[in-house]
């Protein structure tokens, strides 16, 4: 991080750090309009952060000093922004929905990523229209998508997202874990017969995807025979020889690329199962959002630009406040997976604790992200971010109009006043004037002066699912630039599935291995061992 712009961020939190947000509305009128900024259907109320327009200009100060603007333009270029694996970074170009190319080591990518789409069309268009048929001629009612990591969490949160959006005679499913159960509890809900699986992992060799792969396929063949593989099974992969080992057809195979990292791999391929649920033609249109957000993100000056807003002011809490999480507080049912989805997104991207010299860093990078919808964490753990002792920025998502609006103005009514109570508290002089006892009073005096962005569109929509996507992506990106890590790698997920292919073969050995692990470690492996009566 830049260590003279970030002085200067330094100076200005000192010089205000006694300041409520109390005071700063007081004596600034027009504040709530002074910090509102717009994009892509997405309005970004950030006045109630503790901010002054000389705190903005001394962030916006970090961010180009920073060299911020050199490294969009180097991403969207396709140079290879991601040097420890030496490849480009072009999940942008999955949604470029211009006639511009975009160029990766002297080749325009863009022929390539819309034949791959316009393959998953053709493809999700006969599924829906009951044109593709099972082994038995019946059309399919259920899709089990089997994958991990990026290949699994972004096709759920947005399938859960886009709901209303989805065709009601389809089933979307989802497995990913290991664990068994959480297939055969899948299994238990579709018939073989009517049932579409997508196994997606760009090696298809990644050990949980293919053991539970695997298993679909026991299931499936012990049900409708080994011939069935070839209706009931599709892959999203780039390995065409282990994908027709299993038994699948190449012709239904669903290329991707290297250029695209595993939790930024929603539009590719990868949503290959949201595309036959909601229509090629809903999936062109989220395309669209993420494409008016990347536009924005690298045209806008950064004053104006969503993403470098909200990845300054969370660069200001963590750095400078010491905040440790933040919580994203989407209003929105249909948003149940967001938080877990950027828990992926900024956690895998920007837990990093070495600079791109390969020097450790001497201050805090990616924080904890979490939350969960609406009013159900207004009676879970509102109470800590009111009235507990660490600050939690807070982002608070919310829609105008709902796909089902029965409560709707109870849900925002809810929204807005979470904000406010956050940003004013309640004081004692509140307290004596309510008549509250005395004795009393400590208890329900709420400080106040807690920090959060109100993220407000019309509807979600297709649309502004993609936008709100790009937005957080591009907000870690600019963090990461920032905090001078690479947020385009994750060696940290390696060691340990190197480690666990080596337990794996001491825990199911015929015969008592020598286990040269730490103590803990072979008393673990011993201990069950002796349970799954392994000598």
């Amino acid at each position: 991080m830049n260590h003279d712009a970030w002085a200067s961020v330094m100076a200005e939190v000192n010089a205000m750090r006694e300041l409520h947000l109390r005071k700063l509305f007081k004596s600034d009128p027009g504040r709530a309009i002074r910090f509102t900024a717009a994009a892509a259907g997405w309005t970004l109320d950030y006045s109630k952060n503790r901010i002054t327009l000389a705190m903005m200009k001394r962030l916006i100060a970090l961010a180009e000093a920073s060299d911020l603007k050199r490294w969009i333009d180097a991403m969207f270029s396709g140079k290879p922004i991601n040097q420890t694996e030496k490849r480009a970074v072009l999940h942008t170009a999955l949604r470029n929905l211009s006639k511009n190319p975009v160029m990766e080591n002297g080749k325009d990518v863009m022929p390539e990523v819309r034949a791959v789409l316009k393959k998953m069309a053709k493809f999700s268009d006969k599924v829906r229209n009951g044109q593709w048929l099972g082994h038995t001629g019946k059309p399919i009612k259920h899709i089990v998508n089997i994958g991990i990591g990026g290949s699994d969490l972004g096709p759920a949160m947005a399938y859960q997202a886009l709901k209303p959006y989805a065709q009601e005679s389809l089933k979307c499913h989802f497995v990913s874990n290991v664990d068994a159960t959480h297939l055969v509890e899948t299994l238990k809900e579709v018939e073989a017969d009517q049932t579409l699986f997508v196994v997606v992992s760009k090696t298809f060799t990644t050990q949980e995807t293919m053991a539970n792969a695997e298993y679909a396929r026991k299931w499936l063949v012990k049900h409708l025979g080994k011939r069935a593989v070839a209706r009931h099974f599709v892959a999203v992969s780039t390995n065409a020889y282990e994908v027709q080992q299993f038994g699948i057809d190449v012709a239904n195979m669903f290329a991707f690329w290297d250029w695209v990292g595993g939790r930024y791999s929603l539009p590719s391929a990868v949503g290959l199962s949201l595309m036959i649920a909601i229509g090629s033609k809903n999936f062109t249109e989220m395309l669209k959002g993420y494409a008016e957000m990347d536009e924005h993100f690298r045209t806008a000056p950064f004053e104006k630009n969503l993403p470098v807003i909200m990845a300054l002011l969370g660069i200001l809490y963590v750095n400078g406040y010491g905040a440790e999480s933040y919580a994203v507080l989407p209003y929105d049912q249909y948003l149940l997976r967001f938080a877990a989805y950027l828990q992926q997104l900024d956690m895998e991207s920007n837990g990093k604790s070495v600079d791109r010299q390969g020097n450790r860093v001497a201050y805090a990078t990616g924080p904890i992200v979490w939350g969960e919808p609406g009013t159900n964490g207004q009676h879970a753990f509102y109470q800590l971010i009111h009235q507990g002792t660490r600050m939690i920025p807070c982002d608070f998502i919310g829609f105008c109009n709902s796909h089902n609006p029965a409560h709707h103005d109870k849900l925002m009514a809810n929204f807005f006043a979470q904000t406010e109570a956050l940003a004013f508290g309640k004081t004692v002089l509140e307290c004596q004037n309510e008549g509250i006892p005395k004795a009393l009073i400590p208890h329900k005096v709420f400080e106040g002066n807690h920090p959060t962005n109100t993220l407000l569109a019309d509807k979600l929509t297709p649309k502004t699912f993609g936008a709100l996507v790009a937005l957080y992506e591009h907000k870690v990106f600019t963090q990461g630039i920032i905090w001078d890590i690479f947020s385009f790698d994750q060696w940290g997920v390696e060691l340990g599935k190197v480690l666990a292919k080596k337990v794996l073969g001491e825990m199911t050995a015929e015969n008592a291995p020598k286990l040269e692990h730490d103590a803990s470690t072979n008393e673990l492996i011993t201990r069950y061992r002796k349970a799954r009566n392994r000598s």
